[in-house]
């Protein structure tokens, strides 16, 4: 286990309202009783186990390797994981410490949703009442996991201030949990936000790096790349943790490109765009204007449009740890294509990043060389966005026929006379 951090070189922090300190001093000290017992991490594991299905496989991609030619490519799949993702692993870590200490509810925040998804199916195991904040524009295209999360019995609440995406859902939560913290814990989703989230995100992340890192070993292998998206970080740092404090192998995290390299059009704050700032209660590299303002994101996929990025990935960057480039919208829709074709997986789109950054990378190197990608997420969330985006007219056709049905089975609308 890593050390625990307030700061990574200069990034990181508490930066918050008077009235969040105590809150915050109360979960970190939850935090380090509950790692320090080995009783916590039974039923964490227990649960990754029997509810999750841990540990995820990593999948030899033996048809893509041959087509590409160079590296021999291995997947983790963690879209195999219960509820889609790798977002399970950090909720069922924090729900475990809420329970512990005596929290009665629990909120989130969603972007993509499958943050939102994991919290809502954990909360009605463990039995929380659960309200998820989502973005209006991430509640339209990512509209499957909204229903998902509410037949787990979640209440999505739309936030319709700012750009009505992930960074203002983060805000309402905050507005939230500095009013009721007594009873409420805030399960922030990525690696990012005020001291100790960034630390115990990673902790509770750490199943993916430490798993790929015994399926490796068991297969005799010694990874020449590591390769996953980055959004707030969740998944790479996670997916990294075992390799941190070595020099090898190569890790790269892979932003989101857009539709090209002006304000507005991407979420590159690693790759040559980011400036150092504070928001939503911690320093990192942040996508700013001229007056220090966030800036307007955007991505095809819901999860890599986050304006800034977490703080340890922030310092591992910057002493040049962690490697950061871009891959593109066409560029991600394409590499989910790929893989579809040759493997027989799906990637969600914020994994597409990675794999489109693999579609590159691999021919590039020796037959001798492997590379591994973190499969963060399955496309089943986007099935909206990659349909509109493959199958414009066919899609169109059923949308207008599936309204057609749905309008021909709703019950017919009460007349203010009939109420």
């Amino acid at each position: 286990m890593r050390p625990y951090n307030d700061y990574f070189g200069e990034f990181g922090g508490r930066y918050v309202a008077e009235v969040l300190r105590r809150p915050l001093d109360e979960l970190e000290g939850a935090f380090r009783k509950a790692a320090a017992d080995p009783g916590f991490w039974a039923e964490y594991e227990r649960i990754g186990r029997d509810f999750v299905g841990r540990p995820t496989p990593l999948l030899f991609a033996e048809n893509a390797t041959g087509e590409l030619g160079g590296a021999s490519i291995y997947i983790k799949l963690e879209g195999l994981a219960n509820t889609g993702a790798h977002k399970v692993n950090n909720v069922i870590g924090q729900a475990l410490l809420a329970r512990r200490m005596g929290k009665t509810r629990i909120i989130a925040e969603t972007g993509a949703g499958q943050h939102g998804l994991a919290t809502a199916a954990v909360c009605a195991k463990l039995g929380f009442p659960c309200t998820v904040y989502m973005g209006e524009v991430d509640i339209a295209r990512q509209r499957p996991n909204v229903f998902w999360m509410e037949l787990f019995g979640a209440t999505v609440a739309p936030v319709s201030g700012g750009t009505r995406t992930l960074k203002d859902a983060v805000n309402e939560a905050l507005r939230d949990y500095a009013s009721s913290f007594e009873e409420t814990h805030y399960l922030i989703g990525s690696a990012l936000g005020p001291s100790p989230y960034p630390d115990m995100v990673r902790e509770f992340q750490s199943i993916i790096g430490r798993e790929t890192k015994r399926q490796l070993d068991d297969r005799g292998i010694v990874p020449d790349t590591l390769v996953a998206c980055v959004g707030g970080g969740s998944n790479s740092i996670g997916f990294f943790s075992p390799y941190l404090d070595s020099p090898t192998p190569r890790l790269l995290g892979v932003e989101a490109g857009g539709t090209g390299p002006r304000p507005g059009e991407h979420a590159a704050r690693m790759s040559g765009a980011g400036d150092v700032g504070i928001a939503q209660g911690y320093k990192s590299m942040f996508l700013l204007d001229d007056d220090g303002q966030v800036q307007h994101t955007h991505s095809v996929s819901a999860g890599l449009d986050y304006p800034g990025v977490g703080p340890e990935l922030a310092h591992l960057g910057t002493i040049g740890r962690v490697e950061f480039t871009t891959a593109g919208d066409r560029q991600a829709l394409d590499a989910l294509k790929f893989f579809a074709r040759t493997e027989g997986i799906v990637f969600a789109l914020e994994s597409a990043h990675a794999a489109a950054a693999v579609i590159d990378l691999a021919p590039r190197l020796d037959a001798d060389k492997a590379i591994v990608v973190n499969m963060s997420g399955r496309g089943d969330k986007d099935l909206f966005i990659a349909a509109r985006e493959m199958h414009t007219d066919a899609w169109a056709v059923f949308l207008a026929e599936e309204l057609e049905r749905v309008g021909k089975a709703a019950p017919p609308k009460e007349t203010p006379r009939e109420r």
